[in-house]
């Protein structure tokens, strides 16, 4: 799950890690309004979409009056900003953050990620801010700097100091950007984050030591124990085919082919995708039904996938292990019967019931093209989608 800058922000407040001040805005008179507030020479009119690269799309600018708050959030409320993490469909903005200026005086970059190699928490820091850190690392890897963090003890400030000496945060603000480290950690593990990138944290005139931008993700499995981030979900964000399916816990992700899947397990899931590519095909979707899914639930799958205008054929991979076979094809049957299917649809069935769920497709009378493997599945529905 991810979150707009102005709520991280309010969450690093929290924790006592100094941001600039600001005020949400959707209009512009609103954002004029919040100028006022703040009361600074410079203003900075920022769009609020959950996607980096908003600059150069044009969704930031510095105001230098109130009649220039006032244009630029004209301007940028309602447009569609095109960035290299929106795609070519871009993202409407519908809310800006109104920011006060700040006298910067150098930009870095520190972030957390989950290291799947150690299984434990990692500080990344670089004196390369405001660049994507996977130029950095592409490019000048020797600049980011790394410190793995104990579970036990949590971020040390020692490995915070040594971070900020490696990236040379000037001597006098050591202690600032140490207890802005620790403050970043501690949001990090209290919130259940997969990601907390701050690019660029910045050291100003006046001595402090600040993050002028903010990207937090979720675990969206501890979202459960996190009732006040799930309040920060901004659903016009969202793709509707994946807010319908996490009523339903259903594991959807909506991608740009035309062959839809249904499959039970996320590692099957990846592999249906890959084996249909390799089949000259394109996958419409990520569908991952879970293990334990009930008729119901695979039903709605269903119905999900079809709601894409852009499928025109669907591929049902199912293993049965704790999902039965049975269970998907009676699912399979009273979706397809429900929404009166017109166009191909191949399922392979195997595991737990595969008797009995094949034996529920054959005689519900309806048009299903059987697959005796995965890899025969995806050459069936790439012929037929192409036929």
């Amino acid at each position: 799950m991810n979150i707009h800058e102005y709520q991280g922000k309010e969450l690093l407040r929290k924790y006592g890690v100094a941001v600039p001040d600001g005020k949400v805005a959707y209009s512009a008179t609103e954002a004029v309004d919040a100028a006022k507030s703040l009361g600074t020479d410079v203003t900075v009119v920022k769009a609020q979409i959950h996607a980096g690269g908003r600059g150069n799309a044009g969704g930031v600018k510095i105001a230098k009056n109130l009649d220039e708050v006032r244009t630029y959030a004209s301007e940028i409320l309602g447009k569609t900003l095109v960035t290299h993490q929106t795609g070519p469909e871009g993202k409407v903005v519908n809310r800006l953050l109104i920011e006060q200026g700040c006298d910067i005086q150098n930009e870095y970059y520190v972030g957390l990620v989950v290291d799947r190699a150690t299984s434990r928490i990692v500080m990344m820091a670089s004196e390369e801010g405001g660049t994507e850190i996977e130029e950095v690392a592409e490019k000048t890897p020797e600049k980011i700097f790394k410190e793995v963090i104990d579970p036990v003890t949590g971020l040390m400030p020692y490995q915070a100091r040594r971070l900020a000496f490696n990236i040379n945060i000037p001597k006098e603000m050591l202690k600032e950007a140490v207890k802005f480290m620790m403050g970043l950690y501690k949001v990090f593990e209290a919130k259940d984050c997969s990601i907390a990138e701050i690019n660029p944290l910045v050291t100003t005139g006046d001595g402090k030591v600040m993050a002028l931008d903010a990207k937090f993700n979720f675990d969206p499995n501890a979202l459960f124990r996190q009732k006040d981030i799930v309040e920060f979900r901004d659903l016009d964000e969202e793709d509707e085919k994946e807010i319908e399916a996490s009523k339903y816990d259903l594991s959807y992700i909506s991608l740009e082919g035309n062959i839809g899947c249904m499959v039970n397990g996320a590692g099957l899931a990846m592999s249906t995708m890959d084996i249909i590519k390799h089949y000259s095909g394109d996958p419409a979707n990520f569908l991952d039904v879970g293990g334990g899914a009930t008729k119901e639930k695979v039903t709605a799958a269903f119905k999900i996938i079809l709601s894409d205008k852009n499928v025109k054929g669907i591929y049902v991979n199912i293993f049965g292990g704790i999902m039965k076979c049975d269970i998907i094809a009676e699912g399979v049957v009273a979706a397809t019967k429900e929404v009166g299917l017109t166009i191909p649809l191949v399922v392979r069935l195997e595991g737990t019931n595969v008797d009995l769920g094949k034996q529920i497709l054959e005689e519900s009378g309806l048009d299903i093209t059987a697959a005796d493997s995965m890899a025969d599945g995806a050459e069936k529905i790439v012929s037929l989608v192409k036929a």
